[in-house]
């Protein structure tokens, strides 16, 4: 697989949010969340990375997520 364009391509290789939020270890409503405002926490990057290399899907890294980290997106300072 090509490396996804955005956080919603990314969770869009899924079949659905609850498979993505079981293979990453989170709640359905926090990865629906994360797939809304294209943004994923940092403390689930490492999951994050390893349900993405499992299924084969290319280029994401902590350098890939960082890069689409939305400031204030849980309601920290930028």
């Amino acid at each position: 697989m090509s490396e996804p364009s955005s956080i919603s391509d990314l969770i869009a290789n899924w079949r659905t949010i609850a498979e993505f939020a079981s293979d990453v270890g989170c709640g359905y409503e926090a990865a629906r969340k994360m797939r809304d405002r294209e943004s994923i926490a940092p403390e689930h990057w490492a999951k994050v990375i390893s349900a993405s290399e499992a299924k084969g899907i290319a280029g994401v890294t902590y350098e890939w997520l960082a890069r689409r980290r939305v400031p204030g997106a849980t309601g920290e300072a930028a």
